[in-house]
């Protein structure tokens, strides 16, 4: 699929389906477990929800872990019977950027055992997990970024048209990496807990700059040229995962560099209030501008279903989980109370595209491309 046609969906027989499966199916994995992440949390601070809230998060999170399996399979095994198809994959200008998506769904989903690990017991084995699932994660997700903006670089065809809104998706993924490295900062001596520190910075620093490069261009992108067809729709909300993502990312590393900071921690933790409500600010101006641009897509007519519906749920959970960090935080209900509106519309997203996914499953919608 290119960045400016729309694909005609055709029959795609069971025998093709493992050489054309979609390097974006990941989506789904962080999609999901971000709805636990946040549900978890419990939106509104109501006691009465707090062990409902619980054991939703656990089911979701559990759910994310049950897809990564699921999908991991097929995700592998494709790269060793048709390597050639997953390599022009990750050639393609929209394709090879949710390739991110796998290391995503691994860094989301490391987040997403550390946040319910208090309800399942056994820490050591939380703490492993994440550990494992994190340094798979923070390495395939630095691979894909360089590799793929690589590829951008050596491919002489690439235009101003092209620039679309999966190319968010390299750096997110980046600015994850200090989210699944801070829990394991308590569970190190104080040099490993420096290391792991001084590591999301870099991450966090990394996936931001990288942000604004592509932001940048998507801007370029839409005030110069048509609209991106509509199947790329969705991917215009991705631009809310780097702010949402970036956002948790400066409050938790403050969180639990506290310790190492000393006497300054009181400092480090204001200055990074005021960063992330910088940095949330502009999320709000994201969100505009992508239901805006939604709803003038809708009124030209419907979205075909594609893998990438599930961009309208891991960046609006990113954001919302965001906002809610960021109410805490300043202690500000009117924060609170938005986050359990974005978590509201979040749950209701995620319904839409996971009944529409099982729908386009069973008609062999999923597998066109």
């Amino acid at each position: 699929m290119s960045a400016t046609s729309t694909p005609i969906p055709s029959p795609v027989p069971p025998i093709g389906r493992l050489r054309g499966f979609h390097p974006g199916w990941f989506g789904a994995v962080m999609g999901t477990a971000i709805v636990g992440i946040v549900g978890y949390q419990n939106p509104g601070n109501q006691a009465g929800f707090r062990d409902t809230a619980h054991s939703f998060g656990v089911f979701m999170v559990a759910g994310a872990a049950i897809l990564a399996i699921a999908l991991g399979v097929p995700y592998l095994v494709r790269w060793l019977r048709h390597p050639g198809a997953a390599v022009a994959d990750l050639r393609n200008p929209v394709a090879g950027a949710l390739y991110g998506t796998f290391p995503g769904g691994l860094l989301v989903l490391a987040v997403g055992v550390a946040t319910v690990g208090p309800s399942l017991g056994a820490p050591d084995a939380v703490t492993t997990t994440v550990a494992v699932l994190a340094s798979l994660g923070i390495v395939l997700a630095f691979a894909v970024s360089v590799v793929f903006a690589y590829l951008l670089f050596a491919t002489p065809q690439i235009g101003p048209q092209t620039a679309n809104g999966a190319w968010f998706i390299p750096p997110v993924v980046n600015i994850v990496a200090p989210l699944a490295l801070a829990p394991l900062v308590s569970h190190v001596g104080t040099g490993d807990a420096v290391t792991l520190v001084v590591a999301g910075y870099a991450f966090l620093g990394m996936g931001l700059l990288l942000f604004v490069l592509v932001a940048s261009l998507i801007y370029d992108r839409l005030v110069s040229q048509p609209l991106p067809a509509a199947p790329l729709a969705p991917s215009l909300w991705i631009g809310l995962g780097p702010v949402g993502v970036g956002v948790l990312g400066i409050l938790r590393l403050a969180q639990v560099g506290a310790p190492i900071w000393g006497s300054a921690a009181g400092a480090v933790s204001a200055f990074s209030n005021i960063g992330a409500a910088l940095l949330w600010g502009f999320g709000i101006w994201w969100l505009a501008a992508a239901v805006l641009l939604l709803a003038s897509y809708l009124r030209a007519g419907r979205l075909p279903y594609s893998v990438g519906w599930w961009a309208f749920t891991f960046p609006l959970g990113a954001y919302a989980a965001a906002t809610l960090a960021l109410g805490r935080a300043w202690q500000s209900g009117i924060l609170e109370d938005l986050a359990v509106a974005l978590f509201v519309l979040l749950a209701v997203f995620w319904l839409v595209v996971s009944l529409g996914t099982l729908r386009a499953i069973r008609s062999g919608a999923a597998w066109a491309r």
